[in-house]
């Protein structure tokens, strides 16, 4: 009897092992082939409307600034994963190349910590962006870590200088929060347009 028990513990365990692992992690040097099984849904098109001055945008012209304020988790929209409301790409902020950003990343989620990026990617964002902003100081501190980046209830400034006209995405960097939505365009004129689309 002990002799079948141990067996069949035997054929078990060598069932699980062979059926349970799934696909080994992907490493940077199979992502390629990775992705080429199952593309990522294409971003939505930047927004389109309107160029708006909503209240937590101000401008001045004169000194070449740009301040903002951002909220993460201002609404419940996509389980608190928002920027002032909008995730997926619904909003385009607009600012003119050479100028000054400040932007003020306040926390009302009210159990996830978030951080808050200026990023070269505008679409397919992976579960783990790699924190590199496209600018200077234009990122939180600590953007991937859940324990040390922005935490409910905090609220933390960045100023970076846009130095180049182009699209690029403001997203939160901790893991998952830009591949579920938790990302919005952020786009530098060449033109001197400013202000906010959705």
């Amino acid at each position: 009897m002990k002799k079948r028990f141990a067996l069949v513990s035997v054929l078990a365990s060598a069932a699980l092992i062979a059926c349970g692992g799934g696909e080994p992690a992907q490493t940077s040097d199979s992502a390629g082939s990775a992705g080429a099984m199952a593309a990522p849904a294409a971003a939505p098109p930047p927004a389109m409307g309107e160029m708006t001055m909503p209240s937590w945008f101000q401008v001045d012209n004169e000194a070449r600034t740009v301040s903002m304020t951002i909220t993460a988790g201002s609404t419940t929209e996509n389980n608190n994963w928002n920027f002032n409301g909008v995730t997926k790409g619904a909003m385009t902020i607009t600012v003119p190349e050479g100028y000054t950003v400040t932007v003020e990343l306040v926390n009302n989620d009210p159990i996830m910590a978030h951080s808050l990026g200026i990023s070269t990617e505008t679409s397919s964002f992976s579960g783990a962006p790699e924190p590199v902003p496209a600018f200077p100081g234009a990122i939180t501190s600590n953007p991937a870590s859940m324990m040390e980046s922005t935490m409910p209830g905090q609220r933390e400034s960045i100023q970076f200088t846009v130095d180049q006209a182009g699209n690029y995405s403001m997203v939160c960097y901790i893991a998952g929060h830009a591949l579920t939505g938790m990302w919005v365009y952020f786009n530098v004129s060449a033109d001197g347009s400013v202000g906010v689309q959705q």
